[in-house]
């Protein structure tokens, strides 16, 4: 145990962001860091419970009393093996998960929880300034080849074990560069891409092979692909987002939200845009329609643009303040949820619903919304319109962030001819295996949009069945 009274004795401390004026200036990472011996202090107030409750809201099981006592001891190596042993990539869980583990924690009884999440990128970070993080190849290869489709965290996460356990694996990306939305959703002020650049470097040093703008079924067919590779892992992850079937959206300036995201991104480093297809909003009145993360880093974008207004709307009620008698501890508080994109300036409302986009010579200029309200009917929410409370609001730009209905189905997972779900997800048995043998899916193709640290357990998993078909044959 680090220290059995320092929950008693320290206080919950967390490292804080850069200051509003100064962030919205740039697209560099708003939190700041603790130094070590503050770090340390925290970490003592880990009490290594009977039962750890944050081990078990954690998706990857992490082994958190374990390398928060070394952290607290200032053994930074045994911090990171203990790190590394259920999580690949903590650097990115550490900076953008919305931490189960702090929701689970005994102490988040007082509201008071460890912090456990900034602990955990504190530990990796320090690991990588020492030089505790190396290449460790396979000592042997299997003779086993693997490809993984889809190199965002789940393909990542899936493509790290095969190679360690001595398969011969290919990651294969559809875009320039790999991470996917890791890269090309989340922006630079949550997650410097710098931390992708150098946790795929350290996989290609250890022998994984990154192959980028390859389409299948266009650079490569998807027989080849299923006839050339003893296996292989879908982790396309689920990119079809949900529309807003109401008129007007064929108008000009109104988008999705990853287009939005991503062309960003792409600018930032330092990709050239074409100005005539650049979405901005510069000196633009700035809707967002979803009030989820996708939604809070469209807000944070759009401000660093310079938007003249933005406002966000929810179809959801207002979440509460504080748990409510139905989400008690520990399972995760469902509660109202602030980001530092929304700490920027950003009106938000619930409980809205768009009933139409209005234009000006094909160009979105405003919406009309209407306010609604939840019940129960037959067992099950259901909504209803509030007579009377339709209004129009100005918006120039319109960014649909509703979420993602199931994995894009044209083309690889058409011609493959998998089985869905009902949802339209890739249906996999208990072992990730399809209804092809040796292909296998993991991720959010599987599930429908989740959390990377959802993908990654789900990519350290289905590279478990992998192994486990591959040692078979």
């Amino acid at each position: 145990m680090a220290d059995p009274k320092g929950f008693m004795k320290v206080a919950r401390k967390n490292a804080g962001n850069r200051p509003i004026h100064e962030r919205t200036s740039d697209y560099s990472e708003v939190e700041q860091t603790l130094n070590s011996e503050d770090r340390a202090l925290q970490a003592s107030r880990c009490m290594d419970c009977g039962i750890p409750l944050c081990q078990w809201g954690c998706p990857v099981d992490n082994l958190i009393p374990e390398w928060n006592e070394k952290l607290y001891k200032g053994d930074w190596k045994a911090a990171i093996d203990l790190l590394h042993s259920t999580n690949n990539f903590p650097e990115f869980t550490g900076r953008i998960c919305p931490a189960p583990c702090e929701h689970s924690c005994v102490l988040n009884i007082g509201e008071e929880p460890v912090t456990i999440r900034e602990n955990e990128v504190a530990i990796v970070e320090k690991a990588f300034a020492e030089g505790y993080i190396k290449p460790s190849p396979p000592k042997q290869r299997t003779g086993k080849t693997v490809a993984v489709i889809g190199s965002g965290p789940a393909g990542m996460a899936a493509a790290d074990l095969l190679n360690k356990a001595g398969h011969t694996v290919t990651l294969f990306e559809k875009d320039e560069k790999p991470g996917g939305l890791l890269r090309y959703g989340i922006p630079d002020f949550k997650l410097n891409k710098y931390t992708i650049d150098r946790r795929i470097r350290l996989m290609e040093e250890e022998g994984v092979v990154v192959k980028c703008n390859m389409q299948i079924g266009h650079d490569i067919s998807v027989q080849e692909l299923v006839s050339s590779f003893d296996a292989v892992c879908l982790t396309i992850g689920a990119m079809q987002p949900r529309d807003l079937p109401v008129p007007g959206r064929d108008l000009d300036g109104v988008h999705f939200a990853m287009e939005f995201l991503g062309q960003q991104n792409r600018i930032v480093s330092g990709t050239e845009i074409p100005y005539d297809e650049r979405i901005i909003a510069k000196d633009r009145h700035v809707l967002v329609i979803g009030g989820g993360d996708t939604g809070s880093d469209c807000v944070g974008t759009s401000i660093r643009q310079k938007a003249k207004s933005v406002t966000q709307i929810e179809i959801l009620p207002k979440p509460p303040e504080k748990r409510t008698s139905d989400n008690p501890w520990p399972y995760y508080g469902k509660i109202l949820k602030t980001s530092t994109s929304h700490e920027e300036g950003c009106e938000r409302r619930w409980n809205i619903s768009t009933v139409k986009f209005n234009g000006l010579q094909q160009r979105v200029i405003s919406a009309d919304i209407e306010q609604v309200e939840w019940g129960l009917v037959n067992g099950s929410y259901a909504m209803k319109t509030v007579p009377g409370t339709q209004e129009t609001i100005q918006a120039d730009l319109v960014l649909l962030s509703m979420g993602f209905v199931h994995p894009v189905l044209e083309g690889l997972v058409t011609d493959l001819g998998l089985d869905l779900s009902e949802r339209k997800n890739i249906r996999v048995g208990k072992n990730h295996q399809t209804n092809i043998e040796n292909v296998f899916a993991a991720g959010d193709a599987i599930t429908g949009a989740s959390l990377v640290v959802n993908a990654i357990a789900s990519g350290r998993r289905v590279a478990k069945s992998v192994h486990s078909y591959l040692a078979e044959k």
